[in-house]
C-alpha cells in the first residue's frame, strides 16, 4: 500500500488544536473513570467509588484480591505513561509497550513485560492470532502502515485495533492497545478515548466482528464515538 489513506468516515468534527498539557490535564483527572471502565469491561464489578478507594491505596472488602491487584495495576500503568510522556520518553515502540505491559498485566497475565513466546486464542472466534515468532516484525508493520494515515486518531485506533488482534501478549491485550492508542493521541497533544462499560455489549460484539475480518471501519467509528464530547469543548477553548 503506498500514499496517504483518508480518514474513515465520521460524522465527529473535533477541528481540535493540540495542547499536551490541556490533554494530560484532563487524562489525570480521569485516571478513576477509565480504570474504572476497564476493569468492567473485564467482568470485574467495582463501582466507581470503589475504584477511586484502591487508587488511594486502600482496600475494599467484598472482592477477591486478585480483582483488586488489576485495577491498581491499571491505574499505576496510567502513571507511568504519564510519566513517559512529561519525560518525553514515550513512544510507540516495543520497549514503550512492554514496559506498561509489566505494569499493567502484573501476577494476571501468564508472562507480563515480554511478547507472548507461545500461541492464543480468542473466545467466540476462529480467528487464530499470528504465531508468536512474528511478532516483532508485526509490530513494526503496525507503526508503519499507521504513518500512511493523515489523522491521529485514525493513527491512535489502527495501533489498538492492530495490537489487540495480534495479541502480542498473552493476556491484557484490548487493555495493552488503548494504552498505546492514547500514549499516541496524547503525546501529540490530543485528549484520550474512553471506551464506557455502558456500551460493553457493543464493544464485544463489534470487536469480534473485527477480529473476523480485520476491517477496522466500524470499530474506529464505534472508539470515535466514545469520545467525550466535553474534552472536545475543554479543548477548543
Amino acid at each position: 500500500m503506498s500514499g496517504r489513506q483518508p480518514s474513515f468516515p465520521t460524522d465527529v468534527h473535533w477541528s481540535m488544536k493540540p495542547n499536551r498539557d490541556k490533554a494530560l490535564m484532563l487524562a489525570q483527572r480521569a485516571v478513576s473513570v477509565f480504570v474504572y471502565d476497564a476493569v468492567r469491561l473485564e467482568g470485574i464489578n467495582f463501582t466507581l467509588p470503589e475504584v477511586q478507594t484502591l487508587l488511594q491505596g486502600v482496600t475494599v472488602g467484598g472482592h477477591k484480591l486478585s480483582d483488586q491487584q488489576i485495577a491498581v495495576n491499571q491505574g499505576d500503568a496510567w502513571k507511568r505513561l504519564f510519566q513517559m510522556i512529561k519525560a518525553g520518553l514515550f513512544a510507540l515502540t516495543k520497549e514503550c509497550a512492554t514496559e506498561l505491559h509489566a505494569i499493567a498485566a502484573k501476577e494476571e497475565a501468564l508472562e507480563w513485560g515480554c511478547f507472548r513466546t507461545g500461541s492464543v486464542l480468542i473466545a467466540g472466534t476462529d480467528y487464530e492470532p499470528p504465531p508468536a515468532i512474528k511478532l516483532p516484525d508485526l509490530f513494526e508493520h503496525m507503526i508503519e502502515a499507521m504513518h500512511q494515515y493523515e489523522d491521529v486518531y485514525d493513527q491512535a485506533i489502527h495501533v489498538f485495533l492492530t495490537m489487540a488482534r495480534c495479541q502480542f501478549f498473552y493476556d491484557v491485550n484490548k487493555r495493552m492497545g488503548r494504552f498505546m492508542m492514547n500514549g499516541h493521541l496524547l503525546n501529540n497533544g490530543y485528549p484520550a478515548i474512553n471506551i464506557p462499560a455502558s456500551r460493553q455489549l457493543e464493544f464485544n460484539e463489534l470487536m469480534l466482528e473485527f477480529y473476523e475480518s480485520g476491517d477496522q471501519r466500524s470499530m474506529n467509528s464505534f472508539v470515535r464515538s466514545c469520545m467525550d464530547e466535553r474534552a472536545v469543548r475543554i479543548m477548543k477553548e
